[in-house]
């Protein structure tokens, strides 16, 4: 292992942070740094390297976040960055000065297994003690003196999630100097460090940690084979309910909002390009999108509400029979779970999945996951089409479409993992285990920087990505002007100058092929659009119908659309299906084809994950376009 001599006062030190997964690794580098760093409550959410600086006293510390680990041994490819970075192998970063071991106080007996292999490195280490708190509610106790006095390191008990021992630790860790070396060095075998491991618990551990009975008493109904699957499906059906129950006062808050700034833009500016721009470009394409913010808001909101109280793992035993009649275990669980936020963190959390095969079709599979770009898309059309009624007591219809939406994600998901391991990735999967950690209450201040971490990051995508094709796709459905016939009646004029766009141009061209499905060259132009991010249909569709219907809200004007050639309606009910199941299946996203060509090295399966997805999308629309104008036609 490469070694860094300490530094001077005046430089950087330089303190990597190791811990095994779900031992409140990164809930002490927020503390410490004062960042955001995300925390799940079960293992591979920690997949690279975070860094942040920590101001202690007078001196200054890059504190290093590594993905964590049981071993120092790498069985995956999240392990390896651990060796990496402690080998000063990372491009631009030196080795760790001195290193700070998390380790669960209830568990402590399996964590003294990686603090061993810690201290052979010859580093000065401090160790922190976490999860005190729930140490005692089980009953446990320790001589943390006599551990100390053992190990031959500072150690330091805290409650990282309410600040306590934080102030203590930040004080040790300024002075990385007076960490003393071990007396003993800890045996290298696997089973000598487990005798090792053992000698240290029988002279500091007073009263072994019980089991946590409440914790107990819910495990029983929730990890139970039928009652488990079936309060997931509750959990489920009461989360997407919510996500339309709660969100639609502040969605027409906003919507009214967006109306009264184009308006403003066209009463307070002369009549022109700019004007139009300004109004039917950026107000209309990004406000079509920043509308559902406050269903992004809920979803992130519930889903780390469920996260932090621990259920998610729960959900991963849950589901892990499903996955392995798919050919995959329970760690794809946790990068698919990630995806249903976005794709790109999801597939980079399959680093925690030992087996390269395994790792590939996750990695394949995972845009499948219903991200939160699609959100966007679902709720226009669900809410524009669906009606607002109720169908089994509180339980609306939009509801249960949207959730038979999320459903159909990862039931696509594991049909083709299942044909994949079958055929071109067979092979056997590695075992799965997963530890559970005990129900607790998140604080509130860590639930809050958790939703607005990634509501802010939805908010800079929109003003990041989908602003930028907004005004390219503004210039696209602007020019060429044409000069409308003179025969053509004034309510045809703007319908015309789209038509003939270069926009436009590139819609129709591409609607024969598309036509099968019921899509017409505007859903096109969108189609097209949202190669970049998938959102950015609605906010093509918020800029095309902006044009050609000013001052008339995207639900109506998608609802009233009809083809001036037949007079029947652009979006009918076999179209909106068709589009809803295009967008299940489709990868329109180029983050997530970038991500993927990053992890695997190379073009050939992004480029095999784009193409079937595309056909399974297109199948299956033109499937869901018959069928449904079948029903109706019956």
């Amino acid at each position: 292992m490469s070694e860094a001599a300490l530094p001077e006062h005046g430089e950087t030190l330089r303190i990597g942070l190791i811990g095994s997964p779900n031992s409140g690794k990164t809930t002490l580098f927020n503390a410490i740094t004062g960042l955001r760093a995300k925390i799940g409550n079960y293992p591979g959410v920690t997949v690279e390297r975070r860094e942040g600086l920590a101001h202690l006293g007078k001196r200054t510390a890059n504190l290093i976040d590594l993905p964590g680990t049981y071993s120092l041994s790498p069985l995956s490819p999240d392990e390896a960055v651990v060796g990496d970075v402690l080998r000063g192998e990372v491009e631009g970063l030196g080795p760790p000065h001195a290193l700070l071991v998390v380790a669960d106080a209830c568990s402590l007996e399996r964590s003294l297994l990686l603090i061993g292999q810690v201290l052979r490195l010859g580093r000065p280490t401090c160790l922190a003690l976490t999860m005190m708190d729930e140490l005692k509610a089980r009953g446990g106790s320790l001589d943390l003196s006599r551990l100390e006095a053992a190990l031959g390191i500072p150690i330091i008990p805290v409650v990282g999630h309410r600040g306590k021992g934080i102030a203590a630790l930040r004080e040790q860790l300024a002075q990385p100097e007076n960490w003393s070396a071990p007396p003993i060095e800890p045996p290298e075998s696997a089973q000598e460090r487990a005798q090792w491991a053992a000698s240290i618990l029988s002279v500091c551990l007073r009263t072994r940690p019980g089991h946590h009975a409440i914790t107990e008493r819910i495990d029983r109904v929730i990890l139970h084979p039928f009652w488990g699957s079936l309060i997931f499906l509750a959990v489920m059906l009461t989360f997407f309910q919510l996500i339309f129950a709660w969100a639609q006062p502040a969605m027409d808050l906003i919507d009214t909002g967006i109306g009264w700034a184009s308006d403003a833009v066209r009463l307070n500016l002369a009549p022109g390009l700019f004007t139009d721009f300004l109004a039917d470009g950026l107000i209309a394409g990004v406000g079509s999108v920043v509308i559902f913010l406050p269903q992004i808001v809920l979803l992130f909101s519930l889903l780390y509400l469920l996260e932090d109280l621990g259920y998610m793992a729960r959900a991963a035993f849950v589901v892990d029979r499903a996955m392995a009649r798919a050919g995959l275990e329970g760690r794809a669980f946790v990068a698919m779970l990630s995806s249903f936020a976005c794709a790109v963190p999801g597939i980079m959390a399959t680093r925690s999945i030992p087996s390269p095969r395994d790792r590939l079709v996750t990695i394949l599979v995972a845009p499948l996951m219903t991200c939160s770009a699609r959100l966007p898309v679902y709720a226009l059309l669900i809410a524009a089409f669906v009606p607002d009624q109720k169908v089994l007591g509180p339980i609306g219809l939009q509801g249960l479409v949207l959730l038979s939406l999320y459903l159909a994600a990862p039931v696509a998901a594991l049909s083709v993992a299942a044909v994949l391991r079958q055929t071109l990735l067979t092979g056997d999967s590695l075992p799965f285990s997963l530890e559970l950690p005990s129900y607790r209450l998140p604080g509130l201040r860590l639930w809050l920087t958790q939703i607005w971490s990634s509501t802010s990051a939805f908010l800079r995508r929109a003003g990041g990505i989908i602003l930028l094709v907004t005004v390219l796709l503004w210039v696209l459905l602007t020019f060429p002007r044409a000069t409308p016939p003179p025969d053509l009646s004034p309510d045809r004029e703007a319908a015309y100058a789209l038509e003939h766009s270069a926009a436009g141009q590139m819609g129709h061209f591409i609607e024969p092929a598309i036509a099968p499905l019921g899509f017409d060259w505007k859903i096109g132009v969108g189609l097209v659009a949202s190669l970049a991010a998938r959102e950015v249909i609605v906010a093509t569709l918020g800029q095309i119908y902006a044009a050609s219907a000013p001052g008339v809200p995207l639900r109506e004007a998608i609802r009233n659309d009809v083809n001036p050639q037949t007079g029947q309606k652009i979006f009918s009910p076999p179209t909106v299906a068709a589009l809803l199941v295009f967008f299940i299946f489709a990868l329109l996203c180029t983050s997530t084809l970038a991500i993927m060509v990053r992890e695997t090295n190379s073009w050939r399966w992004p480029a095999f994950a784009f193409f079937y997805m595309l056909a399974l999308a297109y199948g299956f629309s033109w499937i869901a376009h018959t069928v449904t104008a079948a029903i109706i036609r019956a």
